[in-house]
């Protein structure tokens, strides 16, 4: 029987903290490390629920404010939830909205009670705070709900992440208290900016709280990469082994890596969607600009080794073209390929920390993965 929250650690690595797991959900159970494709607004874009599952994930990510926003929860709930409104039989977490308190900052405002988010269709505001983020949440049935946060934006004096820090932690107290769907996992997010104190003591008020889950937010929100380790490393020590670790919003394919080596769990990121759209597809040495003139005759698929259907099926060429004509295909086969691509790389990541060879892994991988594919460079 499955029980939803139960989180078991099957394997450690020894050299570093890497770790393999199973988290139980009320849609089935999710191997860890996991990567999360992003489904923002009740779709993985381009692709359907049948292809993303066909690629092995079981977890994808929805976002509470832009679903709220359209369709809207009444009417998701009215259609059965969100799994049965997309179609979607695997697990679903849902963003509580807290990341567009940073992404829409200059249409909103806050204050210690929540958010007012100006329209971009109407020009009207909408309030919602930490009891309205779950109460949609809980509409939509989701099977990981996130705690409503602010995600401070980086760079940021210390005494405003001090203020968002205690915003934050209000919030998660008040998020405790509301009802939950059936079965839905509540996961709290660190938050602290570039200061580690507040990091630590982010961490530490909300494990008080015993949570099912915890995040590392507040990363990746335009610091270096020097600085998305270091938050990572002010955040998890304080968060206890026996819970999954959420790092949010993290999508390259090296930093990935390296997280899992300090003992992250799960990932998201819009990245492998989001860049197949500007035509860029990754591999395992880097990504590249399909659409590059290089690329016009080349017979080769985007990936040699690649077993994905665009790679069985297609050249360069061919994608290069239909990216040049605007035709969607060539979107959809480049977010196929990069899809499966982050699916066999956190796939191999957990293979070999139960082989004892994480570390190994992590030096490998990261020694040959360059942010642009010392290949496509080669070409030039």
């Amino acid at each position: 029987m499955i029980v939803p929250g139960q989180f078991s650690i099957e394997k450690t690595d020894q050299a570093t903290a890497a770790r393999a797991g199973s988290l139980s959900t009320a849609h089935g159970d999710i191997e860890t490390p996991v990567f999360m494709p992003v489904g923002t607004k009740a779709t993985v874009k381009t692709m359907t629920p049948h292809e993303v599952a066909g690629m092995g994930y079981e977890i994808i990510l929805g976002n509470t404010y832009h679903l709220d926003d359209r369709p809207g929860a009444d009417l998701i709930a009215n259609c059965g939830g969100l799994h049965r409104f997309m179609k979607w039989d695997g697990a679903i977490l849902t963003d509580s909205g807290g990341y567009q308190v940073f992404s829409l900052a200059d249409s909103r405002k806050i204050s210690d009670e929540g958010v007012y988010f100006q329209s971009h269709r109407d020009g009207s505001y909408n309030f919602m705070g930490p009891v309205e983020s779950m109460a949609i949440q809980r509409k939509l049935g989701s099977d990981i709900a996130m705690l409503f946060d602010e995600c401070a934006p980086y760079p940021c004096e210390y005494e405003y992440a001090r203020e968002s820090v205690a915003r934050t932690l209000k919030w998660a107290a008040i998020c405790a208290e509301q009802e939950r769907a059936e079965g839905q996992l509540y996961f709290g997010i660190v938050q602290g900016s570039v200061y580690s104190d507040l990091r630590g003591m982010c961490a530490g008020k909300l494990v008080e709280m015993d949570f099912d889950g915890y995040a590392i937010g507040g990363v990746s929100v335009g610091e270096s990469e020097e600085l998305v380790m270091r938050g990572v490393e002010d955040s998890i020590g304080h968060l206890p082994l026996s819970k999954p670790r959420y790092l949010m919003g993290v999508g390259d394919l090296a930093q990935m890596v390296r997280a899992i080596g300090k003992g992250v769990d799960m990932f998201d990121c819009v990245m492998p969607t989001r860049c197949a759209r500007n035509g860029t597809a990754f591999t395992w040495k880097g990504r590249y600009p399909v659409k590059a003139a290089v690329y016009k005759e080349d017979l080769r698929p985007i990936e040699d080794g690649c077993e994905c259907y665009a790679c069985n099926n297609f050249s360069r060429a061919y994608v290069r073209h239909l990216l040049n004509v605007d035709e969607i295909l060539g979107v959809r086969l480049l977010t196929i390929h990069n899809l499966y691509l982050y699916k066999r790389v956190v796939d191999a990541a957990r293979r070999a920390i139960v082989a004892g060879a994480f570390a190994a892994f992590e030096s490998d991988f990261c020694a040959g993965y360059n942010k642009i594919s010392a290949d496509h460079v080669k070409l030039q």
